[in-house]
């Protein structure tokens, strides 16, 4: 047996949210998270070797002369969070549609006059690849140092087949780039450019983007923003099953402002999942959960949006629908790049116990990426990203918020975050 390469030993608590690996937690599974007092993690080169008590780790011999030895007494030890539904990759920001959400202006009504997802799309048109690369790794860092060790990543702001290709290049490279691992989505199907009526852009998508995407295989996962007003319901399943024709996963942006059936169509298509769900129906619910499709909910776009209205995630974990949270990290609906605000918003709002927000921020997320087999949970076997969190216990985490909790973030095995270090 290999001593190990680190030691994370002395946790207050670990929490391995292991046993979901092959399936994502559903129901009573999501408060289980396997919390271990005086946890200990073993960790050679990338990846998790054991798992287990201090005391038995120590005992069991993985400790060597080499060893580095990470000491995690008084704090929680969580997996890396993992995000998975954010739009960082972008131009500009719009900070100046704040007065008019304030005034009340409907978000699709700022999209009418050419604002919101629009607005965005000219910056980043306008910014050159280094330009767009860098404002986005800043973005990225800030994840990183807020816990994220994963996070997908959509197209977009594009809108044609040129730029969305220069997109999904764009995330391709601040993969090879970056310290986080990220998960190409294509989404095309983001808003209807000016000048062009939704059919017409449908048969750009389907006819063109997809086959280019699919081609170059830059891209993992087809998302749409199945709205009355942005794609309807019809338009949203021609592109969704042309993607799946090509080998693309389908997602879906589904019944945020109003029930429209996204839900249902999710279900239908077997979607990977279905995002935002604020008006999802009783009968989407209950689909959702017999096709297995998981929940993205979105707790801080609800909360910046300020309509107080949130996804009925209690009703969804009853029904046995497997719920993830992630940021939606954009600059208009979400301007955030913050999980742990994610998780304490999905506690007060969405109702969810700080053991099943930490499931929806890990192991579940990870199955909305298809990554559930590599990341998600603390079990030997897996990829050693890691978190070592400055709070005695789960239920602090969401409890303490408007702060960093990080103190230190390992990813692939790799000390890569310390708040330690980056305040002397």
């Amino acid at each position: 047996m290999p001593y190990a390469d680190l030691f994370i030993h002395s946790a207050s608590y670990l929490a391995t949210v292991r046993g979901h690996s092959g399936a994502p937690a559903r129901g009573t599974e999501m408060a289980e998270v396997g919390m271990i007092e005086d946890g200990a993690l073993a960790i050679v080169g990338d990846k998790i070797a054991a798992v287990g008590t201090t005391a038995e780790l120590e005992q069991a011999g993985w400790v060597g002369p080499g060893t580095v030895r990470l000491n995690a007494s008084g704090k929680l030890v969580a997996p890396g969070f993992v995000d998975p539904h954010t739009h960082v990759l972008y131009g500009g920001s719009r900070e100046n549609e704040l007065p008019l959400k304030l005034a009340g202006v409907p978000y699709l009504e700022i999209l009418k006059q050419g604002g919101g997802i629009l607005s965005t799309v000219r910056a980043t048109a306008a910014a050159d690849d280094e330009a767009l690369k860098e404002q986005t790794k800043k973005r990225l860092q800030t994840m990183l140092s807020l816990g994220t060790t994963t996070a997908e990543v959509k197209s977009g702001y594009g809108l044609t087949p040129d730029q969305e290709l220069r997109a999904l290049r764009l995330i391709a490279e601040l993969n090879e780039e970056s310290v986080l691992d990220l998960v190409p989505t294509f989404m095309g199907a983001h808003a209807v450019p000016s000048g062009m009526s939704e059919e017409d852009f449908t048969e750009l998508v389907i006819r063109q983007m997809l086959p280019q995407v699919a081609e170059q295989g830059i891209a993992e996962f087809c998302d749409v923003f199945c709205e009355p007003g942005v794609f309807s319901l019809e338009t949203s399943e021609r592109i969704l099953t042309r993607a799946k024709e090509l080998g693309l996963k389908p997602k879906i942006h589904a019944d945020e402002l109003e029930a429209a059936g996204g839900a249902e169509l999710a279900a239908r298509l077997r979607a990977v999942s279905a995002d935002h769900l604020l008006q999802a129906s009783d009968r989407g619910i209950e689909e959702m959960a017999e096709a297995g499709v998981i929940a993205v909910l979105l707790p801080a776009t609800s909360f910046n949006l300020a309509k107080n209205t949130y996804a009925r995630a209690r009703e969804m974990v009853a029904a046995g629908v497997p719920v993830a949270l992630a940021t939606d990290s954009n600059p208009g609906s979400s301007p955030t790049e913050s999980m742990p605000l994610v998780l304490t918003l999905g506690c007060l709002y969405l109702k969810l116990s700080p053991a099943e927000a930490l499931t929806a921020a890990t192991i579940n997320a990870a199955h909305a990426l298809g990554r559930a087999e590599r990341i998600g949970s603390l079990e030997a076997g897996k990829q050693a990203d890691i978190l070592m969190l400055d709070a005695p216990n789960l239920n602090y985490l969401p409890y303490h918020f408007g702060n960093n909790p990080v103190a230190t973030v390992v990813k692939k095995g790799k000390v890569v975050y310390s708040a330690e270090y980056r305040s002397q």
